[in-house]
């Protein structure tokens, strides 16, 4: 049947002729050597009032298109929604969040599907970013991952984390894991991060013994709400006694060659990947880039949030506590200072 083509008019009328007189869906789609499923779109979908006729069929699949092509230009049509759209594709936003954040925060710029967005990176207007979607950015390699998993002594599965931990209700609860340097390379790269929230902290480490490690988590946690600490079970993570101690929190550990019991971090080590790529040496990038990637990752639209970016769901969290704390004024204060220096 070769490449696709829309029915013409005259393929239309014979639709209506056979239909006139009884036939069936698939004696007509024979007749016109096209498909039976082709035929049934064509009849359901252009059909006025439960009837099928040849000429309002041929005027309502050439509205649709030229709707549709119409709908590509809607980004172009407005300086202000362009300029949106390509502001944020180029920071690596995904064309749905950029719709999903025009529908639901940014409601002053006309609305835009993420279709429409996909025909104008596609389009002479938006092929220059064309590159920054993810797809395009980024190459999934496949292959076993290293790592030192053993069995801690008196650790606390997370068979025993409290529902309320589980579903994302309550905040200042932590996921954490790491990213490694390729065989050859050198430095691990600690990441946490808060559950409901979805925000990320960073800290790259030369060697990740327990003692370094411990102490990079009690600073990246200071003077912050922590309710508990998910890990698995590294090697890194085995004087977990002393860490809980630092944190003043409960820590529950994943079942053995489960990522899946902490999905929060997996996903957001899939988004840096797409800037610091597998095999590489991490030592090789320096504390600056990884403050930057830190800071792609908080201001993410995300549809989970929202459309919200993880820093600004933080940040409202945040205000909530500093309401019902019985922290003094003077120690709330310093402690978004703090916050505010990490951010930025």
């Amino acid at each position: 049947m070769g490449n696709y083509k829309h029915l013409c008019l005259y393929e239309r009328q014979r639709i209506e002729r056979y239909l006139r007189i009884g036939k069936s869906r698939k004696f007509i789609s024979d007749k016109l050597d096209r498909s039976k499923s082709s035929v049934s779109d064509e009849i359901k979908q252009n059909s006025v009032a439960g009837a099928y006729n040849a000429a309002k069929a041929h005027n309502k699949a050439y509205v649709k298109r030229k709707y549709s092509k119409l709908q590509s230009l809607k980004v172009v049509s407005s300086l202000g929604l362009w300029n949106f759209v390509e502001a944020n594709i180029k920071d690596d936003q995904s064309p749905e969040s950029v719709s999903g954040r025009l529908r639901n925060v940014e409601k002053h710029l006309p609305g835009v599907s993420t279709k429409a967005i996909y025909k104008f990176v596609y389009s002479v207007y938006g092929r220059q970013i064309e590159n920054h979607l993810y797809h395009n950015a980024v190459k999934k390699k496949g292959g076993p991952k290293r790592g030192r998993s053993v069995l801690i002594d008196g650790r606390t599965t997370i068979d025993h984390r409290p529902k309320e931990v589980a579903d994302r209700i309550e905040f200042g609860h932590y996921e954490g894991d790491f990213i490694e340097s390729g065989k050859d390379g050198k430095g691990y790269l600690l990441v946490l991060v808060e559950r409901k929230t979805r925000y990320p902290f960073l800290k790259y480490l030369e060697n990740r013994d327990t003692a370094a490690v411990n102490r990079a988590t009690r600073d990246l946690l200071a003077n912050l709400p922590v309710g508990s600490l998910t890990i698995d079970n590294d090697i890194s993570f085995q004087k977990h006694k002393e860490l809980s101690e630092l944190l003043q929190t409960a820590i529950y550990f994943c079942h053995p060659q489960s990522p899946h019991e902490k999905g929060t971090i997996e996903n957001r080590n899939k988004a840096i990947r797409r800037y610091v790529k597998k095999k590489s040496d991490l030592s090789q990038y320096g504390e600056e880039y990884f403050a930057m990637v830190e800071e792609k990752l908080r201001t993410r639209f995300m549809k989970c949030l929202s459309y919200k970016t993880p820093r600004e769901a933080f940040e409202i969290e945040l205000s909530k506590q500093q309401k019902t704390s019985p922290l003094s004024d003077a120690r709330w204060t310093k402690d978004r200072e703090i916050i505010s220096l990490k951010n930025h």
